[in-house]
């Protein structure tokens, strides 16, 4: 899987996952989320200081970038890393630039 994503065929397909990364609020959320596994938007928003609807639109980033999962529990959503797909586009930008 790995060897396919630095395909040509795939690279833009990476890019769309590196441009997911490549906000400062987007990075902010993801260290967030990874000291505070399994965390609801009210949780994020309220302890990085950030207005509900900004905090919702890129937490949908990460969601269709993959980088972060979903999961309801009741009226909740709470949002883990997905540090599976970190990890293989880790490794993708390791081997594209060796």
């Amino acid at each position: 899987m790995i060897a396919e994503l630095v395909h040509a065929d795939h690279l833009d397909e990476i890019s769309g996952h590196l441009r997911a990364l490549a906000h400062l609020l987007r990075l902010q959320i993801l260290d967030y989320i990874d000291k505070n596994p399994s965390t609801s938007v009210n949780n994020i928003y309220n302890s990085l200081g950030l207005e509900q609807s900004i905090t919702s639109q890129h937490l949908r980033i990460l969601r269709n970038s993959e980088l972060v999962t979903a999961k309801r529990e009741g009226k909740q959503i709470l949002y883990s890393l997905n540090y599976k797909w970190v990890e293989k586009l880790n490794s993708a930008i390791k081997n594209f630039l060796n």
